[in-house]
């Protein structure tokens, strides 16, 4: 059964691509129709392409691995923080730093620094500062979190990137395709599908659109999550089972070896009968 319906989608307004003379003609397989001068997208290879992502994405998330979402759209920033959030995975909305990905090991270095002003606020060590070092610190502590809050927890590179607006964040996917990272993207009529390995063809400026979308991804991400929870308690309960069955056996082998001992045990002798 599929994750999205056609009438889901053409509620949302997901149909709706962009002026005809910005079109992207590579994204000519998806589109169904000229309106009014606008060009409208092949709901069912929508539908159908959702599938795959959401298929694709939750075999990512069954491996225990991070998928990190990019949308620093205006329109998009509170659905992308609140679906990503939902399902324990690290996103951008605000500027997309260069070299995010290419250059991982300084953005950690970023990251360290905000967790050393986060420890210097615990000690006591900022009672020491005059006024004006503790309002440097304070206004950079700010500056990282608000860019980098996001992916504090992203300790090695994402195994795959899920972005809104494939041309407004090409450098992200840029660094992607740099690094073999695969690429998922919600792509409009305006924008080149040919880097982007999962491509969903839909509108990707209206919040309703860009809801139903986020919604079936990240549900099949949350399943993904949920069957590698279930496989690992199955793990534990067999690793457990198979450290008991020796001590089981061993105790029934004590058992065979006492059971002899006991019927051999010598009977009481008989008092001697009265003349």
């Amino acid at each position: 059964m599929s994750r999205t319906t056609f009438d889901q989608l053409l509620q949302a307004g997901c149909h709706f691509g962009h002026l005809k003379r910005k079109w992207n003609p590579a994204m000519a397989p998806y589109i169904f129709m000229e309106r009014n001068g606008i060009h409208i997208i092949d709901l069912h290879k929508t539908v159908a392409k959702i599938d795959e992502a959401a298929e694709a994405l939750k075999g990512i998330a069954k491996q225990g691995k991070k998928i990190l979402f990019v949308a620093t759209k205006k329109q998009a920033k509170d659905i992308v923080a609140e679906k990503a959030a939902s399902v324990n995975m690290p996103y951008v909305i605000e500027r997309w730093a260069g070299g995010t990905l290419t250059n991982f090991p300084t953005i950690r270095k970023a990251v360290k620094k905000m967790t050393n002003i986060d420890k210097m606020m615990n000690d006591g060590t900022f009672s020491n500062l005059s006024k004006r070092e503790l309002l440097q610190i304070s206004r950079q502590r700010a500056k990282l979190e608000k860019n980098l809050g996001s992916i504090a927890d992203l300790n090695r590179l994402p195994s795959a990137l899920f972005v809104v607006d494939v041309l407004k964040e090409h450098i992200a996917v840029k660094e992607a395709n740099r690094l073999g990272i695969p690429v998922f993207g919600i792509v409009d009529t305006n924008s080149d599908p040919r880097n982007i390995d999962y491509v969903i063809p839909a509108n990707d400026d209206a919040k309703d659109s860009l809801e139903v979308i986020l919604t079936a991804c990240c549900d099949a991400i949350a399943e993904g999550l949920e069957e590698r929870k279930a496989e690992k308690a199955d793990e534990k309960a067999a690793a457990e089972q198979a450290e008991e069955a020796p001590r089981r056996a061993a105790r029934r082998a004590r058992k065979a070896d006492d059971a002899p001992k006991a019927e051999e045990a010598p009977k009481a002798e008989e008092a001697p009968k009265a003349e």
